[in-house]
Formats: C-alpha cells, structure tokens, sequence
C-alpha cells in the first residue's frame, strides 16, 4: 500500500493490464460436544463454525476436480469464484493453527493447489504465483462465459483474467511462501519447501532495490511490468518469510535478505507518533498519509520477539483507528439492535466521504465500519504482547469478531450452495473506504475468517 501521492494500489487491487471432504466432516481439535440420547444437537463453537465455513469455502465446486483452492468472498460479494492467493495462504495458516488432522489434510491439499499454480501458470515458468484464480464456472458480467475449474482442461491454472487479477505482488508471493514453509515444517515435505525457495528467489530477482529506503518493492502487473512502489506491509512479510528459509535451509544468504527487509520497515517507524508509514512511492520520499492498520500490527507479529520498542504501534492503533458501527450510523448496514467494536483499515477510513459512493454502483461508506480483519489482527498481536490490559481489550475484539459470525451475512452462498449456519466472517460491518482507491463490505470472507480463527487459537502465522 503506497499512500495518496500515487496509484493506489495494493495486494487487494487489480494488478493486471484435491479434496471432496463435506464441510460437515471437517475435524477441528475441540469440537465435539456430548450429548445423551435424543437430546437436540448443541450449536458448534464459534472456532468450529469458522472452520466449516472455510471447507464450505473450498469444497463449494466439487465437480470441478480435486484440485482446488478456496472461494474468498461470498456470491454475493459479485468477485463469482474468484480465490486470491493471500487469502488461501491465510485459509492454510488457519487450518494449521486447528491442529487437528483433518486441518492438516485439507491445509495440504491447498498447499500443493498453490504449488499446481506456481508450475502450471499459463505463460510463466520463475516461480511466481498470480493475485487470484477462478476454481468454478461464471457467466460474466459482460455475458462472456467462464466455463473452467481451477484446473484448465490444457492443464493451466485459472488465473483471474476476468478481474484483471493477473500480477503478482510481493504481499501476496510473502504469504504464499510463509503458508508453504509452515506446511514444510508442520509435514516435513520437501515439495513444499521447494515451493516457498522459488518463490523467495524470484522476489529477490524482481524486487530487490537499491534506492535510498532499500527494502523489496511492489511486484509486477499483469504484463510483467515492474511496479514503482515500496510496502511497509510487503517487507514485514518478507522479515517472516526469509526468516523461515533462513532456518529451514540452512542458507545464511536468507539472513542478508531478512535485514534488508527489517532495514526498510525500521526506516518507516515515526518514533513521536508511535506508528509506523504505509511505504514510499519512489524510494526516496516515505508516505505520511493515509497509516494503515495492518503495519502497525503485522509489525509486532514479525518482530516483536526481537524489537520491543515498536510495540507502541498497537497502542497508537487501537486509540486512533478504533470504531464502533452500530445501526443509528448514517451509512451503516448494521441491523437494528446490534453494535460492533474494532479498527478501521486505515486513517483516511475515518475521513471517508460520506456522500459518496466507494466506487462506481457501490453504497455510500460508513466512516465507523469496523475491518474484521484487521480487528482480528489486532487481538492476535494484542495476546500475544500481553501487557496490562491487553487480554481484556483482546477478549472484547474477539467476542466481536464471534457476534459478526453470529449475525452478518445471514442467507448468503458459495458457489450458489448454503454456507453453514453462523459460520463464516464479514469482511467488514459496513462498507467500508479503505482510503487506498477500494472498500469492502458486509460479504463473509475467507481471510476475515482465517485471521479470526487464528487470533482465537493464539496463533501468530508472521514468527518466524
């Protein structure tokens, strides 16, 4: 994410110019519940209910082959069967954090779908993954038939033309590679080891920069171009990912690349504010504005065990990007009688034009939508940090995060078919303008959910 000054984009925007397991046969470590004899069946945990949303998620085109990632938003979001990369790398973390073995089956069935895209992309043999793919058939907007699976009757993957989700962010190709290393150490597969070395080489080759701030840069669009900008967000990844290859190979070179990375994030850190920059648009000038939530949270997760002092970011986060959505809001989607508390995206979230709509066809924003996502990153990074305080403030973003389940989204669908009842995470309480050019909204989402399900577990996917 790179700020006003420039083009907005992120891992989330448009960068382009197998399985057959039930939902219901899903084992989640802790999810059975007892009962006597003809007694009415208990309504699952909380945990478990995301957990089934994430296999309806994934099994939602059965007839499609059993190779296969999962569906990230729900039909209704209109995104059809679009998978992005980030999230399915999210639903691997989750399904590991269950400890449980039918996570693990399911985790490594996703691993090895991305290690189908990253030999089989239909023009690109480096190692590279691209931002989304189709896993089930469409008919588009513009009446053009999507007729294919994941897999390609010519053996490709489905990337997600349609969308213009065609390039390849280093964000999205970090968590790829932070999912595929956990695989590694959980199974001690090589192949998945492979995996996350080819794609940490190939952003070493197109990323690395030599410019003032240093670090690793955006990535590339769709043809192949390289894009001018430096993430914070994207080298804190990096911190995590080359870390793992550092310890799981042996290889001492991931360690150069590791401090390369740290050295940037460090740059980006305001020491009066407490908070660190999105990042810098030509390698000299840091971006002051918007902040987003995410670096000031995935920092802690990625270099709390060795920089303490850098923690303040939660602080600074949960005082200046706190919300609270409830129905009496102007814009609010929130039903009558319910409130949500949490963080918004980003600073620029909070100065939102009330007025206008987010983008072309789309509702209005509500300046106190509450990002689940980011809500959930924040209780993660909060257990994990445990000062005074800090379990109490958790305890209540999480209880949130678990009515949202309860509450939001009711009646909606992937790939046309029911999604378990209360399972699954919105994206966000209301629509939500994320002040990086796009927004989300009230449509349950595979990576709200992924990170819900790790801040319950206490699971941070970012130590390396």
């Amino acid at each position: 994410m790179t700020g006003r000054q420039g083009p907005a984009l992120s891992r989330r925007t448009l960068l382009g110019t197998g399985l057959g397991i039930g939902a219901a046969a899903l084992t989640v470590a802790g999810s059975g519940v007892a009962r006597a004899a003809g007694a009415p069946a208990a309504m699952p945990s909380a945990p478990s209910r995301g957990h089934a949303f994430l296999a309806a998620a994934m099994d939602a085109y059965p007839e499609h082959g059993s190779v296969r990632l999962a569906q990230s938003y729900t039909d209704q979001a209109g995104l059809f069967s679009t998978a992005f990369t980030y999230d399915n790398a999210l639903v691997i973390l989750a399904l590991l954090s269950a400890r449980s073995a039918g996570g693990l089956s399911r985790a490594v069935g996703l691993g090895d779908a991305l290690l189908y895209a990253q030999v089989n992309d239909p023009v690109y043999d480096d190692g590279r993954l691209r931002q989304a793919y189709n896993v089930g058939p469409y008919t588009f907007y513009d009446g053009t038939r999507q007729p294919d699976g994941f897999v390609r009757p010519d053996g490709t993957a489905n990337v997600g033309t349609q969308f213009g989700f065609t390039g390849t962010a280093v964000g999205d190709m970090a968590w790829a590679g932070i999912a595929l290393s956990a695989l590694a150490r959980r199974t001690g597969a090589r192949r998945f080891l492979t995996g996350a070395v080819r794609i940490g080489d190939w952003i070493e080759r197109t990323a690395r920069t030599d410019e003032p701030l240093g670090g690793y840069k955006f990535g590339v669009n769709g043809a192949g171009e390289k894009l001018p900008f430096t993430s914070t967000e994207h080298n804190t990844d990096l911190i995590c990912l080359f870390g793992r290859l550092a310890r799981l190979t042996g290889d001492r070179v991931w360690l150069e690349r590791r401090a390369r990375a740290e050295a940037f994030v460090q740059r980006m850190w305001e020491p009066t504010g407490g908070f660190f920059y999105t990042g810098t648009n030509d390698g000299v000038t840091i971006n002051k504005s918007p902040i987003p939530e995410d670096t000031q949270t995935w920092t802690h997760l990625a270099l709390a065990s060795r920089t303490r002092a850098y923690s303040r970011s939660l602080d600074w986060c949960a005082a200046e990007l706190a919300v609270l959505d409830h129905a009496d809001r102007r814009n609010s989607a929130v039903p009558p009688g319910q409130s949500y508390e949490g963080v918004t995206f980003s600073s620029a979230s909070l100065l939102a034009n009330e007025d206008v709509p987010i983008a072309e066809s789309q509702p209005k924003p509500d300046r106190n939508a509450v990002w689940f996502e980011g809500t959930a990153h924040l209780a993660l990074a909060l257990r994990d940090r445990r000062a005074r305080g800090d379990q109490e403030r958790a305890r209540r973003l999480i209880a949130s995060l678990e009515r949202a389940q309860d509450l939001l989204g009711t009646g909606q669908t992937l790939g046309g078919g029911a999604v378990p009842e209360r399972s699954g995470v919105v994206s966000a309480s209301s629509p939500l303008d994320t002040g990086f050019g796009f927004g989300y909204y009230p449509y349950r989402h595979a990576g709200a959910t992924a990170w819900y399900l790790m801040a319950a577990a206490r699971y941070n996917p970012l130590r390396a």
